[in-house]
């Protein structure tokens, strides 16, 4: 920010952001293996000095999390924020060469990244190009060649495999939930009213088919109970759908 924008703040300076652990490393196999994952990477996380952390838990390679998987993964927040000492020091890892090391070589990849985009004519247009896509699909392929090869040790999945499949409980969603929330949904529209909504989606779809600010317009929509299906549903009509590249 100070570099490139010639931002003047410091505040403009901090970075602030979220860490989830990683989902692609939930494995079907040996779920409970999941949990010391979750733990490794969210202390981690902790050491970097990330600001927000969510947990993944353990069984979401299954489905949503169940209220047991939910509650490990909380606690493995609390044990490291109260019982490792990680929070004790704002900067644990002070003065290592190997952290140092791997930052240098995060920021210079993540320069290069910003280069090439900027030199496609930005964000939207690497887009357009299906460069985003591209990249994802690719990195995919590379780490499930890895696994593939053993290259990338899976504990589980192609070492120290299990003789026996493990059972574990999953979360079933009631369906009934399904029919009170279609309910509900259907009372706001019968109460709400319905032609500020008609009004409040008309702004909005001449805002985006001017390409103006979008935002005054989805608030106001927000503001009359429009819901998010309708705003989406406008966009659309305008904008139309985005569909990654087949051909790159």
């Amino acid at each position: 920010m100070r570099e490139r924008f010639k931002a003047k703040k410091p505040d403009a300076w901090r970075l602030r952001y979220h860490t989830q652990t990683s989902g692609v490393t939930l494995t079907a196999q040996q779920p409970h293996n999941n949990i010391i994952r979750v733990t490794l990477q969210a202390l981690a996380a902790a050491l970097g000095g990330t600001q927000s952390l969510h947990t993944n838990s353990f069984d979401e390679a299954y489905a949503l999390p169940s209220e047991e998987a939910v509650q490990i993964a909380l606690r493995t927040q609390q044990i490291i924020a109260f019982e490792s000492g990680v929070a004790d020091t704002v900067d644990p890892l002070a003065g290592s060469y190997y952290i140092e090391y791997l930052t240098t070589q995060i920021e210079n990849e993540a320069i290069r990244y910003i280069e090439k985009i900027d030199n496609m004519g930005g964000a939207p247009a690497a887009i357009e190009k299906g460069y985003m896509q591209r990249e994802i699909v690719e990195s995919a392929y590379r780490y499930q060649k890895e696994v593939e090869s053993k290259e990338n040790i899976i504990v589980g999945v192609n070492k120290f495999k299990a003789r026996k499949e493990v059972s574990i409980p999953i979360l079933q969603v009631d369906p009934a939930l399904e029919e009170r929330q279609i309910e509900k949904l259907n009372m706001i529209k019968r109460k709400r009213n319905n032609r500020e909504v008609k009004d409040a989606l008309d702004r909005l779809y001449h805002a985006a088919d001017k390409d103006e600010n979008l935002f005054p317009s989805v608030i106001a929509a927000v503001k009359k109970q429009v819901t998010l299906g309708e705003i989406c549903d406008v966009l659309k009509t305008v904008y139309g759908e985005y569909r990654a590249p087949t051909i790159f």
